[in-house]
């Protein structure tokens, strides 16, 4: 029986890697500690689909490293403890008197280590500390909610991107010019909008429905073939990828949309299909801030509020707190004037650099600084009538630009 198509499909090397230039593209952060043979610990954050696994393990093949990897959705304390004896093992049997600590030390890869609890990742401070291993992450989740702060302080952070439509017609190309399985069916490709669509940045996605289509003895793969077929075998790909992404897109959209009907629709989805009530809970807090904002503040105290709650009880009860605060957000007026006003505001620092900060607003702790003008000038609001007089604030070359506008 032959391999799944992902699987025969999964790179071996960084020149076959696709994606994630920015990471590992010519003279990129990971690519240069590679290949100087020098790499710490660092958790890889991503969608699904984007490469996580497989960097990892070009990494482990290229350093020629011993490779060990964990699931945290199946490993316990016992099984890191194990690990890390192991590495300890490994690492004595290969050190040399003049090997630098680096190079001796194995690579543990742990998938979904979002999934660790508190004590399993406690487990791996002292080995990733002393470099007994080097520990490669890959979380879905954001790793400053989900990883303890002691290991996230230990480990560089990498953020990975869903691929492109560049990436994904790159996939595409090699799947029908390299594959044998696939070139034997003789399929010819007429259009790939649908194939794109449904993959959603996602490699193994699209890889999956490139092997749904071909199984089904399709001769074409055109958009209408993708669609029936999808719709024929709605859970044929990746569908715990698929419903995650997918539903809490429709949820937030719906809460956005003021639809509380829709909104407890999809919440009731997530929660059947067994979702982390966490991560609906802290959608919640950022849509409190990015969708209703300034219109009605108290709905990111709520937010948050259920977060706490919710994530001291759990499931079940956890989802009464999440339905109410679900219905209140939807029936909220709503204002992203904030969210707008700092991704502008982001765009001009990025723009213009660090413009110098005026004199009169800066402080003046020295006699130095009070001869060089700095403070001088400055006028204190509550002197004034209404307390508020007027003053630049703006660093000159600014003066006027104006990035709040009330909704």
């Amino acid at each position: 029986m032959s391999l799944p198509l992902a699987e025969r499909m999964r790179p071996k090397t960084l020149d076959e890697y696709i994606g994630q230039r920015h990471l590992v593209g010519q003279g990129a952060i990971l690519r240069q500690m590679i290949e100087s043979g020098n790499i710490a610990s660092f958790i890889l954050w991503g969608p699904p689909g984007v490469g996580k696994t497989t960097l990892a393990r070009i990494i482990a093949h290229q350093l020629q490293r011993p490779f060990y990897t964990l699931s945290a959705v199946t490993s316990g304390v016992k099984e890191v403890r194990d690990v890390i004896d192991k590495a300890k093992r490994t690492a004595s049997i290969n050190s040399g008197l003049f090997a630098p600590a680096d190079s001796r030390s194995p690579i543990l890869f742990i998938d979904e280590i979002h999934r660790f609890s508190k004590s399993q990742q406690d487990s791996l401070l002292g080995a990733v500390e002393e470099g007994t291993i080097t520990l490669i992450g890959a979380t879905t989740e954001n790793p400053s909610f989900e990883v303890i702060t002691p290991l996230l302080s230990r480990c560089q952070v990498y953020v990975l991107k869903s691929l492109d439509k560049e990436d994904l017609m790159e996939l595409l190309n090699r799947v029908f010019t390299k594959d044998e399985i696939i070139r034997s069916l003789h399929i010819e490709v007429k259009q790939t909008e649908a194939l794109l669509r449904y993959s959603g940045g996602d490699a193994r996605k699209l890889l999956n429905i490139i092997e749904l289509v071909s199984n089904s003895g399709a001769k074409i793969i055109d958009n209408e073939t993708v669609t029936k077929q999808l719709q024929q075998n709605p859970v044929a790909y990746d569908k715990d990828g698929e419903m995650h992404y997918d539903i809490i897109s429709a949820f937030i959209k719906s809460v956005r949309g003021s639809d509380p009907q829709a909104a407890i629709y999809w919440l009731a989805r997530m929660i059947e299909g067994g979702e982390d009530p966490k991560f609906i809970a802290r959608r919640l807090v950022i849509l409190a801030s990015e969708d209703i904002g300034l219109a009605n503040p108290n709905a990111m105290l709520l937010a948050n509020t259920c977060f706490d709650v919710v994530n001291k009880i759990g499931w079940p009860e956890g989802r009464i707190p999440l339905a109410e605060t679900t219905i209140y957000l939807a029936t909220c007026k709503k204002d992203n004037s904030a969210y707008l006003a700092i991704d502008d505001a982001l765009a001009k620092v990025r723009e213009t650099g660090n413009l110098p900060v005026p004199l009169h607003l800066r402080n003046a702790p020295t006699s130095l600084m009070k001869d060089l003008g700095y403070a001088d000038g400055y006028l204190y609001p509550h002197d004034y009538p209404n307390h508020w007089v007027a003053q630049q604030y703006l660093p000159d070359e600014l003066v006027g630009t104006e990035f709040w506008h009330k909704s």
